[in-house]
């Protein structure tokens, strides 16, 4: 045997390794306490118009579960549970073993940081959008702390990311409103002081009225056209009834001209000019309440929007109390360190077999 690893020493070297892991693993390893939660984040259940059932019903995406895994997992949450629960001092005791304790209580941020990534998992489980969080410690007191402040927190920073967008939101669109409210006013003045100016409070319906007699004008005059050409086949020209006649369609013609000269001419302030003049006016008074009244809507969803934009943390399982260290688990890291010297020791004899051909 001592022949052999004096042949092949990586394998001594593979023993040893197996030999001083399995004594740290098994004697020397700190006792770590995890308290574990399983959460979902949801929103608060608020109906608009314009949101569907499937909507309202459904919780937080995926994405959003990302953004909060990667909050729990960020410096500033680090630096917020250090202030709370003063964890440099907690993970760098000298009663943890050297390999598994913080280098000190002052270690740099990046090491500390590291080191608590080591520590405190976050698990996005994208089948059930559930967030699996478990958090070790050498106290299990403090583990349960861990995980409670990173539900607290991590609720807040959600809710801080949704109301500072959607109070942005609002205040634009309340800008929009106030612009829209004086572009609306100042259409609707604009409409009134051409109606004062004229004298007219609906030129369009002035020109509707004077067309409709036109029509019934050009209607009398039809008739008194047919009664004299009946009356021309048994009367003379310079009968009493004929001239009569004549005198009639010649007054209802002129009166057709009047009408239509009120509606239409070359030059001054027509009816038909003045009607269009004043549909322009009217067009733009209803452009802009329709403005202001879909941007007054877009203002009160925004709201609503905003109300739906909380978010809250529903706990699945309550942040556990341990009553008993699980970590470090002894025989597995025993059992795969094994498998991994091995491995190494497989790997080295193969080369040196490969060398020694070669040499040969």
């Amino acid at each position: 045997m001592k022949t052999l690893l004096k042949k092949h020493p990586y394998w001594l070297v593979a023993l040893v390794a197996i030999l001083l892991s399995s004594v740290y693993w098994a004697f020397l390893a700190t006792h770590r306490y995890v308290s574990q939660a399983n959460v979902v984040l949801q929103s608060a259940q608020i109906a608009t118009p314009n949101v569907g059932i499937a909507a309202i019903l459904s919780g937080a995406g995926s994405n959003e579960l990302l953004i909060l895994r990667d909050h729990l997992q960020s410096v500033d949450m680090l630096r917020r549970l250090d202030e709370a629960l003063d964890l440099r001092n907690h993970y760098s005791q000298r009663n943890i073993d050297r390999l598994s304790r913080l280098g000190g209580s002052d270690v740099p941020m990046e090491d500390f940081h590291r080191y608590y990534l080591r520590r405190v998992s976050v698990d996005l489980d994208e089948y059930a959008q559930v967030l699996r969080v478990k958090a070790g410690a050498y106290d299990p007191e403090i583990a349960r702390a861990i995980v409670v402040l990173l539900l607290q927190e991590g609720e807040l920073h959600m809710n801080r990311m949704a109301q500072r967008l959607a109070a942005e939101q609002v205040k634009f669109i309340e800008a929009q409103v106030d612009e829209l409210s004086v572009r609306l006013a100042r259409a609707r003045d604009a409409l009134l002081a051409y109606q004062n100016e004229m004298g007219l409070v609906s030129p369009t319906a002035t020109v509707e009225s004077i067309s409709a007699v036109i029509a019934n004008l050009e209607g009398e005059l039809a008739r008194l056209n047919a009664r004299r050409t009946a009356l021309g086949a048994s009367q003379s020209e310079r009968s009493p009834e004929m001239v009569s006649l004549r005198n009639e369609i010649e007054a209802v013609r002129n009166q057709i001209s009047i009408e239509r000269a009120r509606l239409a001419a070359q030059s001054g302030d027509t009816l038909n000019r003045l009607s269009a003049e004043y549909e322009t006016l009217n067009l733009q008074v209803e452009f802009a309440r329709d403005m202001y009244a879909n941007a007054l809507a877009a203002l009160e969803n925004t709201r609503v929007e905003a109300a739906r934009s909380l978010k809250q943390i529903s706990v699945l399982q309550e942040p556990t109390h341990p009553e008993y260290p699980t970590e470090p688990r002894r025989l597995y890291n025993i059992t795969v360190f094994t498998i991994l010297a091995l491995l190494a020791g497989l790997i080295a004899h193969l080369l040196a077999a490969i060398v020694r051909d070669h040499r040969d």
